[in-house]
């Protein structure tokens, strides 16, 4: 009889081991406010958290963020280390060649943040000789920044808030991002940056999905369709967005949640 204990024991610890696990894994990087970022305790916090915690209710599945760099966010995805990806990325063609991509659930383009005394008026300046760019690495903006501006001295960076820090002491000429954030780092530089902020770009997010899930596809697309139409794009977008809305609506730049 005692033989049959640890026999019990082992089946018991196999079922419970076997048991899968139904979370929603959705792979975020928590550095780029307030999008997706940690907040003062560092719990997970931003537009695209609050999505993600709306679509894992809507799906029935516990949620479960994963942190990690931008640059590894796609990787994960096709390795099964996450579900999808919430991470305010752009649904280039070049990244739709390795993954799937939801509707648009935001809209942008790529602007420019320049010093305050730059002369650099509009994307074409960017072309010259010895222009010296910052960009964030595994970005759209550096993408583009490689097929279009030959002549440029290009820096990458991990991180945006170093790419700006380039631009207002004077190290970098400019640095090529979306609109909002563009807007958002000058508001922090007003005495050192000037921004340029007529997208020269039109780009749109998607949740990043794995190549050939149509289902769990299916499944985003349905609840992105029934969020907006219950207004949950402009809750998020008033929630933590309400000044940069109403200063990029009077400039005429249409708000990125819509």
């Amino acid at each position: 009889m005692p033989r049959l204990i640890p026999l019990l024991l082992c089946l018991l610890l196999a079922a419970c081991g076997g048991k899968k696990d139904n979370s929603l894994r959705i792979g975020m990087e928590l550095t780029y406010p307030p999008f997706e970022m940690k907040d003062a305790q560092g719990n997970p916090d931003g537009v695209g958290v609050k999505m993600a915690e709306a679509l894992a209710k809507e799906l029935g599945r516990p949620l479960k963020i994963v942190p990690m760099e931008f640059t590894g966010l796609m990787p994960a995805l096709q390795s099964g280390s996450v579900d999808l990806v919430i991470s305010s990325m752009t649904a280039s063609e070049e990244r739709r060649k390795s993954i799937d991509f939801s509707e648009p659930y935001a809209f942008t383009g790529l602007s420019i943040l320049v010093g305050k005394d730059s002369t650099i008026q509009s994307v074409e300046d960017l072309k010259k000789d010895g222009i010296k760019l910052a960009l964030k690495a595994g970005t759209t903006a550096e993408i583009w920044a490689n097929a279009n501006t030959p002549k440029a001295k290009v820096t990458t960076f991990s991180e945006e808030s170093a790419c700006v820090q380039e631009v207002a002491q004077g190290r970098a000429d400019a640095f090529i991002y979306d609109q909002l954030s563009i807007y958002a780092y000058h508001k922090k530089n007003p005495d050192t940056t000037r921004p340029i902020l007529k997208a020269f770009v039109e780009e749109n997010w998607g949740v990043g999905i794995a190549k050939g899930n149509d289902e769990l596809k299916g499944k985003v697309n349905a609840f992105i369709e029934k969020f907006r139409k219950e207004g949950g794009f402009g809750k998020l977008g008033d929630q933590y967005l309400k000044d940069e809305k109403k200063a990029l609506e009077g400039m005429g730049v249409p708000f990125i949640l819509r």
